[in-house]
């Protein structure tokens, strides 16, 4: 039996590999992404004011895979063949398996122009280290942070760390007696950004802009960026420190794998995360388009949803049943602001929104025992 391999070594990857392992102890799994290692994005946004050092949010996966015996191929994923059952890598290996989930994640849409002069905190520990290095170097001058979409794929946004960079860092300047030099401003194609947390949550947060003082500038159709401004089709915006998330697309190695992709480039999958077409083939997490509402989120949350709902439904199929498990539309988050926060809840059946100061030392606290579960 050659076993199942997993595409991808985060949240997805990692929840699917405990719900395998929960119900077959034996069957051979093999991880192929470039470093066994996770990093816990979600803190991603408390490096730049020094709350968290980049280093802390790499988690080594090297004791996670032993404890469930799993092999680890080092490498990075260039195609499929044999309807799914070989993984191709860019080093010229092949991985056959029996069952395949792709976790292999998301990557950034590499616009408008000039976009190079921007940062995005989420590219990982490199970037949100540089910014961190650029606010340190500031005595005072204008901040622009944003976010922009996929426009083929209304879920393939990321606004809500850029909510809770941009709040972490008023506090952080406020704190430190700085905020009178700096000039705020927050800006986004749509109107109204953020609209997949709720409408509720759209116009609180709006409203804590405006009470930090923070300037918005919404509605406007991105043209480009320069070194020291943000131009849009309403206006420029000029800037000293420009933080930009852009849209989401699928991942580079499925472009050209044969697998059915959606319109914004995302692997598609069917309520069960099935990709359609492909045998014993799921996907989870960043890479895939699934079923779902339109605000349904691409968030490490939904990702463990996803990846568990993957494992049990792949083990139904290799044993002949017809596999009926599916990942409930749930948004679950916490946009944080260091001196506090807001919970942001959503299902088809209900939204909650709560804003406390707890919810700060709350999600310090989800860090530490989910980090702590990896690295045990």
């Amino acid at each position: 039996m050659s076993g199942i391999t997993l595409i991808g070594s985060s949240f997805g990857a990692v929840s699917a590999i405990r719900a395998l392992r929960k119900r077959d102890a034996r069957v051979p799994i093999s991880v192929l992404a470039p470093k066994p290692d996770l990093i816990y994005n979600a803190s991603l946004i408390w490096v730049p004011t020094g709350l968290r050092r980049g280093n802390a949010l790499r988690v080594p996966l090297q004791n996670f895979f032993a404890k469930h015996n799993v092999r680890f191929v080092a490498g990075r994923a260039r195609g499929l063949d044999n309807g799914g059952r070989s993984v191709l890598t860019e080093d010229g290996q092949t991985l056959d398996n029996d069952g395949l989930i792709i976790a292999s994640g998301a990557r950034y849409i590499k616009k408008p122009p000039g976009i190079e002069h921007a940062l995005t905190i989420c590219k990982g520990i490199e970037a949100a280290e540089a910014i961190h290095a650029r606010l340190q170097g500031m005595s005072g001058g204008t901040i622009a942070c944003g976010f922009a979409g996929n426009p083929s794929e209304p879920t393939a946004a990321r606004g809500g760390p850029m909510f809770e960079l941009l709040f972490g860092i008023e506090t952080w300047l406020r704190r430190s007696g700085q905020r009178g030099n700096f000039r705020l401003v927050f800006f986004a194609p749509a109107a109204k950004p953020g609209e997949r947390l709720g409408a509720r949550a759209v116009e609180g947060l709006l409203r804590e802009m405006q009470r930090r003082g923070i300037e918005t500038h919404l509605g406007h159709k991105l043209v480009k960026f320069e070194e020291r401004a943000v131009h849009t089709e309403g206006g420029s915006i000029a800037a000293d420190l420009i933080l930009f998330m852009p849209g989401l697309t699928g991942p580079a190695w499925a472009q050209d794998s044969g697998l059915p992709l959606s319109a914004g480039g995302f692997v598609q999958a069917d309520a069960q995360l099935r990709v359609p077409g492909f045998a014993q083939t799921y996907v989870v997490g960043d890479a895939g388009s699934h079923a779902g509402p339109d605000w349904m989120p691409k968030q490490a949350h939904m990702a463990d949803l996803q990846g568990t709902a993957a494992a049990a439904n792949l083990l139904d199929e290799l044993a002949g049943k017809a596999p009926e498990q599916t990942a409930p539309a749930e948004l679950i988050c916490i946009v944080d602001s260091l001196d506090g926060g807001t919970l942001v809840y959503r299902t088809e059946k209900r939204s909650l929104l709560l804003r406390a100061r707890l919810l700060h030392p709350a999600k310090r606290w989800f860090e530490r025992r989910y980090i702590g579960a990896l690295r045990g």
